[in-house]
């Protein structure tokens, strides 16, 4: 019995909620370039089995678009998520995840920068609503914060993180056809742990107390690495396939929603106003961007 799409579709964005409250909860235990670090080494682990034997029937396509895969791995792999962690740092997973609804207007924006590709009068109300939700966000509700620019920097750094999964959404998007799904999404996590090797052992040399090794924490780098990563990488790519890319995008959405769930109950983190606020109206921007014109 094939499991229904919005099942696949809640689990992928219920676990990438959660993966804004662990990088959160454990962001005292855990330096971000090693936890980073650790979860793909992990989903690597776990993938490999799953995908090898579709890389070896699909190497040629992965050779001939080498240049792409390399700039998927930098941006979706080993800048987004080590970019999140870091951010988290500094800003609260609420917030995080709030940031993060606001992808596909970014993506929007980069087509219409770099494909020439029109923006519908939808796109163009939606893109608006969407990045005031998000400034609204980042400056706490305050004008005062506005005038000044006395803005999180936690938050900016989750928003340059958004900006290189926009990247990588984009080219995957462009590129679906000539590069396969599990071979391009296994080579990307080896050659982005590659790319974060070096920083790892940067801070592991730099930093005196380096991981907290406790059961919190093994748990924290086997979910990301394990649930964040390849379940949910999986679930929603079958829910994508059986329900179409326009209509599962919506589902992006409940991250946010999950994610405040989450850390309300886990973190002890209070839901704002301006939380709320900024974050319906980025959600509200996508939702009227997505209506087609006519």
């Amino acid at each position: 019995m094939k499991t229904p799409p919005y099942v696949l579709l809640m689990l992928a964005t219920l676990l990438w909620g959660g993966n804004f409250v662990i990088g959160r909860a454990v962001s005292g235990d855990i330096p971000p370039l090693t936890l980073a670090f650790l979860r793909w080494c992990v989903a690597f682990i776990v993938f490999f089995p799953i995908a090898y034997r579709s890389l070896k029937h699909e190497w040629h396509m992965i050779k001939a678009n080498w240049p792409i895969v390399i700039i998927l791995s930098l941006t979706g792999v080993a800048a987004f998520n080590t970019l999140v962690y870091i951010g988290l740092h500094y800003t609260t997973s609420i917030n995080a995840s709030l940031m993060n609804s606001s992808t596909s207007i970014m993506i929007y924006i980069l087509s219409f920068i770099f494909l020439r590709e029109k923006l519908s009068k939808y796109q163009l109300l939606g893109t608006a609503l969407s990045l005031s939700g998000v400034t609204f966000i980042i400056s706490g509700g305050s004008i005062a914060s506005l005038v000044d620019f006395t803005f999180n920097k936690g938050d900016l750094i989750v928003l340059i993180a958004v900006f290189c999964w926009s990247i990588y959404s984009l080219l995957i998007k462009h590129y679906a056809k000539r590069l396969p799904g599990q071979s391009t999404f296994l080579v990307t996590i080896f050659t982005g742990a590659i790319m974060l090797l070096p920083f790892y052992i940067y801070e592991t040399a730099t930093l005196t107390n380096l991981v907290h090794w406790q059961w919190s924490s093994i748990v924290a780098i086997l979910y990301v690495g394990i649930f964040a990563s390849v379940v949910a990488f999986l679930s929603w790519n079958s829910g994508v396939v059986q329900l179409g890319a326009n209509k599962a995008s919506i589902y992006l959405n409940f991250i946010p929603v999950f994610a405040s769930i989450f850390a309300v109950l886990f973190l002890d983190e209070k839901l704002h106003a301006f939380q709320i606020v900024g974050g319906l109206a980025v959600v509200a921007g996508v939702i009227v961007s997505g209506r087609k014109v006519g």
